[in-house]
């Protein structure tokens, strides 16, 4: 706006200036015509600078003449700005002329400072206003970093700790009010949000500590118990009573970070066949290409486990695990995956209407894929969900880090 300002302001001093000379000049030709007609009807000798159909009279003021009209204009006359005046003459053309240099000369160094004020003007208001506004979006762009930050997940992260820039917040509070009032808001937000997820953490953890116990007795008294189905029936629910204490203690670790990862090389095809194994269904083991990836070995097998799972509760068979390089697929041949797992992912205990690929939601508890992306993350591997093409059936791609020094065979 300064800048729109400034030209503005040019623009209109430009065009005062310009239409008050060039009236001064035309009302001086006018006037020194007005002394030729007089001392040509009277038959007099005509002033300098006037005469009869001149030879360096503009064409048009040459033609207004003739038509009977009087009239001025700007032209050169020998390299040298002239303002010429007409009036008719018994058929013939009277006209003068006035000297216009010194008056475009004068218009001429007013657009230079006119340009030369409103540059320097225009500069320095860009160089106040770039320093301004360049501190006002490098906090504006930390509090946006911080945002970002904890949506990913890092809930300790604070505006009033980015950097430098940051620990000075309280020092530019008076002139930033606006930005230091939504840093604030934003810090303020994080740390309810991470005191309310703690606390959550804290209370899943504890319950599942609390109901370890209690299930603990209950599966050795349901040992106890006459065999039958009634029997059967109540020691598969406190099976399920404990897979489900068991995750959730999982989680609660996953969300707190407090697991160790601890990384070694291990062979990938022999870790699958190892899982497919241990799950005890019937999953068929393809090695395309086997490698060794520098994992944790009980956190993969974990992943694996759930995903093999999985595809058996809530997909159908055949289901295929497939090792190619560091990359592990996991199908079925169900349904798919439920359109809010494909979009945000799979969420604890939701259950959806579509069974495919279980997506840990079709029925059950959902906790399996849950943990399966955490410990995932955990290893630093990438976990897609996604639904197979031909054939049908849902697939979980996990890509693991691929070494350095890791080698195919």
């Amino acid at each position: 706006m300064c800048c729109s300002l400034a030209a503005v302001l040019g623009v209109l001093v430009h065009v005062g200036v310009t239409r008050q000379t060039v009236s001064a000049a035309r009302d001086k030709a006018l006037e020194q015509l007005h002394d030729a007609t007089r001392a040509y009807e009277a038959g007099e000798a005509l002033p300098p600078e006037s005469g009869l159909d001149p030879a360096a009279l503009p064409q048009s003021l040459r033609q207004l003449a003739l038509s009977g009209r009087r009239g001025t204009v700007v032209a050169e006359r020998d390299g040298r700005p002239t303002m010429w005046a007409a009036a008719p003459a018994d058929g013939r053309a009277l006209a003068t002329a006035v000297d216009y240099e010194q008056s475009a000369r004068t218009i001429t160094g007013l657009d230079n400072a006119i340009i030369g004020s409103s540059v320097l003007a225009i500069g320095g208001t860009l160089l106040v206003g770039g320093f301004a506004v360049r501190r006002v979006t490098r906090r504006l762009h930390q509090t946006a970093t911080v945002a970002r930050r904890i949506s990913r997940g890092e809930l300790d992260a604070r505006v009033g700790d980015a950097g430098g820039a940051g620990r000075g917040a309280s020092a530019r509070s008076a002139r930033l009010d606006e930005v230091a009032t939504v840093a604030r808001a934003l810090d303020t937000m994080a740390g309810t949000l991470q005191a309310k997820l703690v606390s959550e953490q804290r209370f899943t953890a504890d319950v599942a500590h609390e109901l370890r116990t209690p299930l603990t007795g209950l599966q050795a008294a349901s040992e106890l118990l006459p065999e039958g189905r009634a029997t059967d029936l109540v020691r598969e629910r406190v099976r399920t009573m404990r897979r489900l204490t068991e995750d959730l203690l999982e989680i609660s670790r996953l969300d707190s970070g407090s697991g160790v990862v601890e990384t070694d090389l291990h062979r990938l095809g022999r870790v699958a066949e190892r899982v497919v194994r241990a799950a005890g269904t019937d999953t068929e083991v393809v090695v395309v290409r086997d490698a060794h990836v520098e994992t944790d070995r009980r956190r993969l097998e974990r992943v694996l486990g759930n995903l093999v799972v999985n595809a058996h509760r809530h997909g159908r068979g055949p289901v295929v695990l497939t090792v190619a390089g560091p990359v592990v697929t996991v199908r079925d041949h169900g349904e798919g995956y439920p359109e809010y797992l494909l979009a945000h992912g799979p969420q604890r205990f939701r259950s959806g209407g579509a069974g495919g690929g279980g997506g840990g939601g079709g029925k059950g508890h959902g906790l399996g894929l849950t943990i399966a992306a955490g410990q995932a993350e955990a290893i630093g591997a990438r976990l897609e969900f996604r639904n197979a093409g031909s054939g049908g059936g849902a697939e979980a791609v996990l890509t693991l880090p691929w070494p350095p020094a890791a080698g195919g065979r």
